[in-house]
């Protein structure tokens, strides 16, 4: 187990946008699995666990900016590391 169990905590929000607040590159980097629904999801771009929802990539449509388009869907959002460590 690790010594230091701040880092065992995922953010209630978190961003795969580096644009983005609630992004945290020392978290991605540990392989963040989430769970939506129960159904394992791969697509996700932003979760947030206290409001309940995620936003979802639409396919390969891509905004004016050459983002991603997104979906936001509710629902009740598990995050976890993959990694076990």
């Amino acid at each position: 187990m690790n010594e230091n169990n701040e880092t065992d905590q995922l953010p209630d929000r978190l961003c795969v946008d580096p644009e983005s607040p609630y992004y945290n590159e020392a978290v991605l980097a540990r392989d963040v699995g989430i769970r939506f629904k129960g159904i394992e999801k791969n697509n996700v771009e932003e979760y947030c666990v206290s409001e309940g929802w995620i936003r979802i990539t639409a396919g390969n449509a891509k905004d004016r900016y050459g983002n991603p388009l997104t979906i936001k869907v509710h629902g009740p959002v598990e995050p976890y590391f993959r990694d076990k460590k």
